[in-house]
């Protein structure tokens, strides 16, 4: 029975929906769980404690419906928090941050990696430190994005106010001619289509929703944990505030309504 079980994924918001349907569209037959910590959202601004305290809270959350395996679908939780989840969590437990940096150097040709992200994970220093462990001679540019997490929450993914600040975010990593650019939030691939035109042709964007969900792919396999095939797997969806909002923007989000989001509020 625990090969059916579901996996829990969870983000600070609707970001790491990216990661859901990512996962969905690569193991149908699995069930899913997703939490979206909307009352907290973005956890980026947030101090290592209070991310810590979040993410444990939800993580136990989705412990207790009796997952198999967890998917923090956030870059911030997963640059503070993946230790602390850990020790609170008997499950297998993935981020985000190694299968990205990963992604990145697989197609980086000069070894020129741009990371853009919340504050929170530019300040962890943790996708220069996944990079390292990979290339010595890599160089790696970070910049923070702040205004990028609100955008997306609220729906504005192009025109020209999103031109605008991504033009300004995106300056010094065109001076600093990187020739790969991670998206280290599960936000910003909403935003793919302007980063794509600032940044140019010639710059990789990765997103890593796919070499995560490949990831989880994996480590499922190994433990002889994948779901029986010939089946579709349930989905459920649960918001700390605001579900019908949540149920609104996943319609555009994963191409079709979440339908039924359960509020379950935490302080």
């Amino acid at each position: 029975m625990k090969n059916r079980a579901p996996i829990g994924v969870f983000d600070s918001g609707l970001g790491g929906l990216t990661v859901f349907r990512a996962l969905a569209r690569r193991m149908p037959e699995e069930s899913l769980i997703y939490f979206g910590d909307t009352a907290h959202v973005p956890y980026g601004s947030k101090s290592p404690e209070a991310i810590a305290r979040f993410s444990t809270t939800v993580a136990r959350f989705l412990a207790s419906r009796g997952i198999k395996l967890l998917v923090v679908a956030c870059n911030t939780s997963s640059a503070w928090a993946l230790p602390a989840i850990r020790r609170v969590v008997r499950i297998p437990v993935v981020g985000v941050i190694d299968p990205g940096a990963r992604a990145a150097m697989a197609v980086s040709r000069g070894e020129r990696v741009g990371v853009i992200g919340t504050e929170a994970t530019i300040r962890s220093n943790a996708y220069p430190k996944a990079i390292a462990v990979i290339s010595k001679t890599a160089r790696t540019l970070s910049q923070a994005c702040p205004l990028f997490v609100p955008l997306v929450e609220e729906g504005w993914w192009d025109g020209s106010v999103v031109d605008a600040v991504t033009r300004q975010y995106m300056t010094p990593l065109l001076k600093g001619r990187v020739d790969t650019l991670i998206l280290g939030c599960t936000h910003y691939p909403y935003l793919k289509p302007v980063l794509a035109r600032i940044m140019g042709p010639s710059v990789r964007l990765i997103d890593s929703a796919e070499e995560t969900a490949a990831e989880t792919e994996k480590i499922l396999s190994e433990l002889s944990l994948r779901a029986p095939r010939g089946r579709a797997g349930c989905r459920k969806f649960y918001a700390s505030d605001a579900p019908e909002r949540f149920k609104r923007l996943s319609r555009r989000m994963l191409g079709r309504e979440a339908g039924r989001v359960q509020l379950h509020p935490f302080d």
